[in-house]
């Protein structure tokens, strides 16, 4: 029945959108802020660490069901690679490479294009023409936003950088589609939980392997962490997996179109990064592109129906 959600289940589907796609975006901001006081994987490791611990707290004080199932367990761990591990190391990895966030953003804008493809044997969703002309809109949009910021980077010395953000986008595509499509039936609170600790294990094996773990701690340094703790690894990811349950992967990947032109204007507010026409430009083309593929997108689908 069209009217059968309660109207603060409504209210929640139309503003979480939104609201994801600021909390989201200040990601990368939180990583050039701390970033120039310990190395990437340390970094992470502590951001990890601390998002896990707050989640054992919640989980046990809640009482929330663990998975009953080693393949369960399983499933949310390969997530937890994937989606924190590996999406996050790749991006604040390619920041401390040399490329700005909004550059960074724009790559991981990319992602609707990529899950696209994905979609049809992964979930068996399909993508209608119009949607498409939402993808090119998009990444119209997203190429222009990141033209001016790949001015005087040398092929050679950005390389490292572009391929560390091309992990990022590749595995928060194969990640979010996994997520949808293996733990569904894993309580969203111990799931968190699960993936925390298994990133927060990788990204200490990266810092002792290939990083001194130093930490210059002082204010900005703590300020962001906090912040990328509470507000992005418990916030945000616990909002994109609710959007993932009630929304169709296509629709909830296409936000990430936005991220791009968000990310250049809280560049622009906190480090005076300059927002030129074109990037303003892209901005609209990018809007446009997903108000397309949200209004021609699949209304509803199995996969969706069974998640509510």
């Amino acid at each position: 029945m069209p009217n059968s959600k309660p109207v603060t289940e409504q209210m929640l589907l139309a503003c979480a959108p939104s609201l994801f796609v600021v909390l989201w975006s200040t990601g990368y901001i939180g990583a050039r802020l701390g970033l120039p006081y310990a190395e990437a994987g340390t970094f992470l490791m502590l951001r990890f660490a601390l998002a896990a611990v707050f989640m054992v707290v919640l989980v046990v004080a809640c009482r929330a069901p663990l998975p009953t199932n080693l393949r369960d367990l399983v499933h949310c761990a390969v997530v937890g690679v994937l989606v924190h591990g590996l999406y996050l190391y790749g991006g604040f990895a390619s920041i401390q490479q040399g490329l700005t966030p909004t550059t960074v953003s724009v790559v991981v804008g990319m992602q609707p294009v990529i899950t696209a493809v994905l979609i049809g044997p992964i979930l068996g969703e399909t993508v209608n023409i119009r949607q498409w002309g939402g993808f090119f809109l998009g990444t119209l949009g997203v190429i222009l936003v990141i033209m001016p910021n790949f001015v005087g980077i040398g092929i050679s010395s950005g390389a490292p950088a572009v391929i560390l953000s091309l992990i990022c986008v590749l595995s928060i595509s194969v990640g979010t589609l996994y997520q949808k499509r293996f733990c569904t039936s894993v309580d969203l609170r111990s799931g968190t939980m699960i993936q925390l600790i298994v990133a927060a294990l990788m990204m200490w094996w990266v810092s002792s392997q290939f990083e001194d773990g130093h930490v210059e701690w002082n204010g900005t340094f703590v300020f962001s962490l906090i912040w990328l703790v509470l507000v992005l690894s418990v916030g945000a990811y616990a909002l994109l997996w609710w959007l993932v349950r009630r929304k169709s992967a296509t629709n909830v990947v296409s936000l990430f179109f936005l991220m791009p032109p968000v990310t250049a204007i809280f560049d622009w507010l906190l480090f005076d990064q300059r927002v030129s026409l074109i990037t303003l430009m892209g901005i609209v083309i990018a809007v446009a592109g997903i108000v397309i593929v949200i209004r021609y997108g699949p209304q509803s689908s199995s996969a969706a129906s069974r998640a509510q």
